[in-house]
């Protein structure tokens, strides 16, 4: 006699614990992968930054029955860069006047995320390229050129996490002769999906060109060309490339008045134009109206 399905399934899974613990947890990370929208639309980024650590915690559990899960991976190397650029790296900048051993230690702090959040990101890269991290180390264009362009995610967001990284380690040479890695990465996103998640890679990289170590021209060209790709592809309703712009480009050519102008056209961007963006637009708001705080500091008369 044939049993019912559910009795199949009842002795199969019986006999398979280690596969039923699998199977629920890769579920949970499928969805767990997914929910990034919920934080992406809260109007409250005081509650994000106290609810995230939970999440992130929950995604590293995850991640220990299930370590080649390319989704939670994923998920872990983009939230753990969101929020230390947002939270930790943000408020040590803020701090610093008032207190300088503070703001050493939360980047010091901000470092050490950013390369887990990195160090997910290659995970995540292996899952589909044996020893990405190894090849990306000893040769970055050999090692990139094999990336199609599903990994572009994980090429963003690990050229970010990684790049980010080098920006609160000026005082560490091994991590700042890493630079060819970053490049590489987000290079090879560049060529393989330049529209990606509405020019997210081009707002990256008109903060990144004035690091760069070889380009044509000048940075700040390149720079605002990556600027006006970012401004086009947000429709103008993103406010972070215009911060971007601002304390990068404006402030190398010392251009109080511009400088003025595109954060007080972040400002003026309403945050919930686009519910998806709201948190991302709250941020970089903060940072507008901090920045314009500390216009005598950045310009010279």
């Amino acid at each position: 006699m044939k049993l019912p399905v559910a009795a199949l399934l009842l002795l199969f899974f019986a006999g398979t614990g280690c596969s039923v613990r699998r199977f629920a947890v890769n579920r949970i990370g499928d969805a767990l992968a997914e929910s990034g929208s919920t934080f992406a639309t809260d109007d409250d980024p005081d509650l994000v930054q106290a609810a995230v650590p939970f999440g992130l915690k929950l995604m590293e559990s995850l991640l220990a029955e299930s370590p080649r899960h390319r989704g939670l991976l994923l998920a872990a190397c983009s939230n753990f860069t969101q929020y230390t650029y947002a939270f930790v790296a943000e408020e040590a900048d803020e701090v610093e006047d008032q207190d300088l051993d503070k703001a050493l230690a939360l980047r010091a702090r901000a470092r050490r995320l950013y390369l887990r959040a990195r160090d997910y990101g290659l995970r995540g890269l292996e899952v589909r390229h044996r020893d990405f991290g190894r090849l990306v180390r000893a040769d970055p264009k050999a090692a990139v050129a094999l990336a199609k362009p599903s990994d572009v995610p994980l090429l963003y967001w690990t050229a970010a996490s990684w790049g980010l990284a080098i920006s609160v380690s000026k005082d560490v040479p091994d991590l700042v002769a890493d630079q060819p890695q970053v490049e590489a990465l987000i290079d090879r996103a560049l060529a393989l999906d330049e529209d990606y998640d509405f020019g997210a890679i081009h707002g990256f990289l008109i903060t990144y060109e004035s690091s760069r170590l070889a380009g044509e021209g000048e940075f700040t060209t390149r720079s605002r060309e990556h600027f006006q790709r970012a401004m086009t592809l947000t429709g103008g309703k993103l406010a972070s490339p215009l911060v971007a712009l601002a304390e990068t480009v404006s402030v190398h050519q010392q251009n109080r008045k511009e400088f003025q102008s595109l954060l007080e056209q972040a400002l003026a961007i309403d945050a919930g134009s686009r519910p998806e963006w709201r948190l991302n637009n709250l941020v970089a708001q903060r940072r507008a109206r901090w920045l314009l705080k500390r216009t005598d500091e950045l310009f010279v008369e």
